[in-house]
């Protein structure tokens, strides 16, 4: 069951592409906003169980509708499928990381340098000028292919509905503050760290994962060779090192020598085949898992 509403929401996302607008979720900000000014004069601990607690409450509708329709007889748990092939497909993203990918490359190739510029920031998230811009850009792929992609199919096999919609909102809420304190610093930068360290908890798993799958998928030795080296040398918190490993052993399994990637176009679309193929190693283990009755 998981793995046909995996397969039909990876497919929808690439189909429905009028619709991607939809999963940004722009309407759940003021409820973040709300639960912001409610626990940001909070001490260090309440700001964790508020932060916890502004995570769990969108969970309940997809909780309850998900007993619901698992509770029917109606054959082969179609309202449940459907209703699961909805919540993945509005969990992948906010954007279609392909189509974003793909806006970068001809921006670069017609020479828009401003746009270029803007859509490498809306992946990475921040500004990278102390990074190359094909350093940056294939950093950018790798971080928020875990983001979009592999931590939604991971909570999803792991929870169902649920598991992929709680990590879609801890993403969203995670977006939100960094962009408040963006704004406003002193109005919720002590939350900041709250929901980044619960963000990286859920992250942490699918991103090791996906690190072994960028391992399996493109260089395997150059891979393991960089993400044991990082390992030994790391000194960051255990959740504050997914986007760094995947970054590093992405770009490691890539294997392309600079002077075989003249520009960032070529990098990224590189960067991008390496997720893909990463996404079609998922799913191809996720359903020898199912033949075998460990993924149901």
């Amino acid at each position: 069951m998981k793995l046909i509403a995996l397969i039909l929401g990876l497919g929808l996302e690439h189909l429905a592409t009028q619709l991607l607008h939809l999963r940004e979720l722009r309407w759940f900000d003021p409820y973040f906003d709300i639960g912001v000014r409610g626990i940001k004069h909070l001490d260090r601990w309440a700001v964790y169980a508020g932060s916890i607690g502004v995570l769990i409450l969108p969970l309940i509708p997809v909780l309850w509708a998900s007993t619901v329709l698992r509770g029917t007889t109606i054959p082969w748990d179609l309202p449940y499928l459907l209703f699961a092939v909805l919540v993945v497909f509005f969990c992948l993203g906010p954007r279609d990381l392909g189509s974003e990918v793909e806006e970068y490359c001809e921006a670069v190739g017609r020479g828009d340098t401003e746009q270029a510029k803007r859509v490498l920031v809306e992946l990475s998230e921040v500004e990278h000028s102390h990074a190359s811009e094909i350093d940056a850009v294939e950093e950018a792929i790798f971080v928020q292919a875990t983001n979009r992609i592999f931590g939604v199919v991971f909570w999803f096999i792991v929870l169902g509905p649920v598991g992929a919609w709680l990590f879609r909102v801890s993403d969203l809420l995670r977006r939100r503050v960094a962009f408040v304190v963006g704004r406003e610093p002193d109005d919720a930068e002590v939350i900041l760290p709250a929901v980044e360290a619960i963000h990286g908890v859920l992250v942490w798993v699918p991103a090791r994962l996906a690190t072994l799958g960028y391992a399996l998928s493109g260089h395997f030795d150059d891979a393991f060779n960089c993400w044991r080296s990082y390992e030994l040398r790391s000194e960051l918190p255990f959740h504050r090192s997914n986007d760094e490993i995947v970054a590093c052993v992405g770009k490691a399994a890539m294997a392309l020598p600079r002077e075989e990637t003249p520009d960032s176009a070529v990098a990224a679309q590189s960067a991008m085949r390496l997720v893909r193929r990463n996404v079609f190693f998922w799913v191809t283990v996720i359903a020898v898992m199912t033949i075998f009755g460990w993924a149901v």
